[in-house]
């Protein structure tokens, strides 16, 4: 059944009555309106696929119409009739937009002909502005599997093991981890070796907008539906029908949020914000997050029936700290990754500044590891990348050793290790067994490295 609104702009009762009887027996949703004023009013409000407009009439004429209706949706296909018609009149209309001219009289087998041309019209528009909306959210890169998550550890086998099984399935993931451990390469991954593969990956950060905005990028909104609206929006939920569709950060939406997102996980369908119209959709969801979300459903913060719906198959990221065999494997990519991006010779550590970044606590994980290999390959003057360089420029903190040139490794390494000691304790209010977990070791070990610098 077509749904699609067609507007009948014509002050001649019988006439306008007439096109719309027409029309409806074809299953097209019309209005009808017997003159350009109220036409126009009632179009700011809403939308309308295809126009017909009579060229006689008062107040305003059927081009003064046209004109209008284009300023407020450039996309309406517009059938212009007119009993006086000449070839002037014709050709100005379809200068400004119309598709389409109709003399009077007219049958109503020719009429629709006239539509079903403009419907197709639509129809092969829109379709293609589907395509390209789409398009601007999917995968950036082309890739086979796990190339960004490298490492032979036995926690990241595990993690592939079972991406790799639930790949295939329909069941919903949740990725858990630490900011910048690879959860979104991990969802794309899962995505790519899926049977939606060749449909679309649609991301969207939940944690990065408000109630009203997240609203609108999940469901879509109808024109007029809020100030700004100016246009019809489709959301992620309609972007990723028959794909995946990843919610990064999902234990930050609010409580509000989360009772619109189970409706749309239980029932499969929605509604644009200010749309009256339900929407099915058939998408797969991987959500992620760095929240302890159990934790946030015994504090009342996030509902335990959601969490379920989510967490059908749980996915746990190690952090960098808990898998270090993985951090030179991951400094030999990177440092291949950047040579090829910046066309040029791939660079080396020396074992120095291996054993200095094997040693690190990587607070911000893999994303941390690439921004400072990458850093260190621009800024080094040699191709041998030297453990002096990784001191100055770890975690992005260019003063951790004053005047360190001179200064003998050992005694550098030192001084930087205190430091990540002295952060760690103010992070954690001076509660030792947090500043260890923060650091990546036991707490006998801080406990005899705050003795060592005496810090105790």
């Amino acid at each position: 059944m077509n749904s699609e609104k067609v507007i009948v702009i014509e002050d001649n009762d019988t006439m306008r009555l007439g096109i719309a009887e027409t029309l409806r027996r074809e299953k097209y949703e019309v209005l009808e309106f017997e003159n350009g004023p109220s036409a126009i009013k009632e179009m700011q409000l809403r939308n309308a696929a295809i126009a017909i407009i009579d060229l006689k009439m008062e107040p305003m004429n059927g081009i003064e119409v046209l004109e209008k209706l284009k300023e407020l949706n450039p996309k309406i296909e517009v059938l212009m009739i007119s009993a006086y018609g000449t070839v002037d009149d014709a050709v100005k209309a379809m200068k400004l937009g119309a598709e389409d001219f109709l003399t009077k009289p007219f049958s109503p087998d020719e009429l629709r002909v006239r539509i079903k041309k403009l419907w197709k019209k639509v129809h092969d528009e829109r379709m293609l502005q589907s395509l390209i909306e789409q398009n601007q959210f999917l995968n950036e890169e082309f890739f086979t599997g796990y190339e960004e998550m490298v490492g032979s550890s036995d926690s990241i086998k595990k993690v592939f093991t079972l991406a790799d099984q639930v790949a295939g399935k329909i069941s919903s993931v949740l990725i858990q981890g630490e900011s910048g451990t690879g959860k979104e390469l991990i969802a794309r991954a899962i995505h790519k070796k899926s049977q939606r593969s060749e449909n679309s990956f649609i991301k969207i950060n939940c944690g990065a907008l408000n109630d009203n905005l997240l609203e609108s990028e999940l469901f879509g909104h109808e024109k007029g539906s809020f100030t700004g609206a100016v246009k019809q929006k489709k959301g992620r939920f309609e972007l990723a029908d028959k794909g995946t569709l990843f919610l990064d950060e999902i234990g930050d939406i609010s409580q509000a949020m989360q009772v619109k997102l189970l409706r749309v996980l239980q029932e499969g369908e929605f509604e644009r914000v200010g749309g009256e119209e339900t929407i099915k959709t058939d998408v797969r969801i991987i959500s992620a997050t760095n929240r302890d979300l159990q934790k946030l459903i015994l504090e009342g913060k996030f509902r335990e029936d959601l969490f379920y719906r989510l967490s059908v198959i749980p996915i746990n990221l190690p952090p960098l700290r808990e898998r270090k065999e993985d951090i030179p494997v991951l400094i030999n990519h990177f440092l291949k990754k950047t040579a090829e991006k910046n066309h040029q010779e791939v660079k080396e550590i020396n074992s120095e500044g291996i054993k200095l970044l094997v040693s690190y606590p990587w607070p911000g994980n893999i994303r941390e590891l690439e921004n400072l290999i990458e850093r260190l390959v621009v800024i080094s003057p040699s191709e041998k990348i030297e453990a002096e360089l990784i001191v100055r420029h770890i975690s992005g903190n260019l003063k951790i050793i004053n005047g360190f040139e001179g200064v003998p490794l050992e005694e550098a390494v030192n001084a930087f290790e205190k430091n990540l000691i002295i952060q760690a304790m103010k992070k954690s209010d001076g509660v030792k067994n947090r500043a260890a977990k923060i650091l990546g070791i036991s707490t006998s070990v801080l406990y005899y490295k705050l003795e060592k610098f005496e810090l105790i």
